[in-house]
């Protein structure tokens, strides 16, 4: 990995570590404010769609002037968010400084700083060895997210200290992102040279990818924490430990990807560990005790983020280099206005028909993507 590729580890470390703890804390903080599960899906949502907007608007001086000063004022936005958390306990002022800071947290990152990251990363990481550098990419957030679930456990539920650690990491970001290279981006110049032909292919992905992130939508991470908490009356301290072997178990699945990539391919591997992995989401709402659902929940995440690196690898190989940032752009704000859709309606859901609705949902349509997914990408070639 080049030095760009390093600073943006760096950044994602810090970033991921909190919303590790804030993936589990936030909707636990917002019901002992006084919401509910209409309130906090409708919480969950108002985050998503921020991020959705912010995906769309990093897009333009991310193109124009390079990613280095889209991610610092990315990064600044975090630490206005961690101020506003410390300055009130207002819910929905809490929920405002939440989107603020790009808080769609689940067990993955979508977003203003995957789109442009992902793409930095794959322009200083040769071809042979792209799915692995993504993967551990992909591995920092996961393994940082996993530590920042159990400081949830080790800060004996203190919210401030956790919203300064979230100031801190917004800090470490901006320093970060600074000293990035600040290189005009090739997409200005070879756009109006070769155009865009990757464009109808990158819609028809994108509006598959949305079905995957419209399904996800019920089962977030601050969801999923609030089912646990709501049907097992399981504590911060059982939460953070459950959702710490998740980060981590998800962070196995994706080494364990770029192993079998180049001997299964990309395609098969991403399809088919993620359709045995929303079985066992499905899994996970028919288990009678909470640690059968525990348990269904971890052998999931030990596949669910195979499709992760893969799905990044395939895209980055799909579209020609000054295309790059115009697909990830675009697949990652179609996967997280997807997304956004859903987390209210599963707080309705939750609140009026079934706790478990939303897993046979998720579970259900995710299995239909896989479909989808595999017929239109299996005989695509990448560059």
């Amino acid at each position: 990995m080049g030095r760009d590729a390093r600073l943006v580890l760096l950044a994602k470390t810090a970033r991921t570590f909190c919303y590790g703890f804030l993936g589990v804390l936030l909707p636990v903080y917002l019901t002992d404010l006084g919401l509910d599960a209409r309130g906090v899906g409708m919480a969950v949502t108002l985050t998503l769609l921020a991020s959705t907007a912010m995906t769309f608007a990093i897009r333009w001086p991310a193109e124009r002037f390079g990613p280095r000063l889209a991610l610092v004022g990315q990064s600044a936005l975090i630490v206005v968010s961690a101020l506003l958390f410390l300055a009130t306990r207002q819910p929905w002022l809490v929920v405002v400084a939440a989107m603020i800071g790009n808080l769609a947290v689940s067990t993955g990152e979508t977003g203003p700083f995957l789109a442009l990251e992902q793409v930095i990363v794959t322009r200083a990481t040769g071809r042979a060895h792209l799915t692995m550098a993504l993967a551990f990419y992909n591995l920092a957030g996961y393994a940082a997210a996993g530590l920042g679930a159990a400081a949830v456990t080790r800060a004996g539920a203190a919210p401030r200290s956790l919203f300064t650690l979230f100031l801190v990491s917004g800090l470490v970001q901006i320093a970060a992102y600074s000293l990035l290279s600040s290189e005009r981006p090739p997409s200005m110049d070879g756009r109006s040279a070769a155009g865009m032909p990757s464009r109808p292919f990158v819609r028809r992905i994108a509006a598959i990818f949305a079905l995957d992130s419209f399904a996800g939508g019920f089962v977030v991470q601050s969801l999923i924490a609030y089912w646990f908490h709501t049907r097992f009356d399981l504590g911060l301290a059982e939460l953070g430990w459950i959702f710490f072997g998740v980060q981590i178990l998800s962070g196995l699945s994706l080494i364990l990807a770029a192993r079998l990539a180049p001997r299964l391919g990309l395609v098969n591997t991403m399809i088919f560990s993620h359709l045995i992995s929303n079985l066992l989401l499905i899994g996970v709402a028919l288990a009678p005790l909470a640690w059968m659902a525990v348990a269904a929940l971890l052998a999931r995440h030990l596949l669910s983020q195979m499709d992760v690196p893969t799905r990044q690898t395939f895209l980055m190989l799909a579209v020609a280099d000054h295309e790059r940032e115009h697909a990830a752009a675009v697949t990652n704000l179609s996967r997280t206005l997807a997304q956004s859709v859903t987390p209210v309606a599963t707080g309705w859901i939750m609140q009026g028909l079934s706790l478990t609705a939303p897993f046979f949902l998720g579970g259900g349509l995710k299995i239909v993507y896989d479909v989808l997914l595999y017929a239109a990408v299996r005989n695509v070639e990448t560059k």
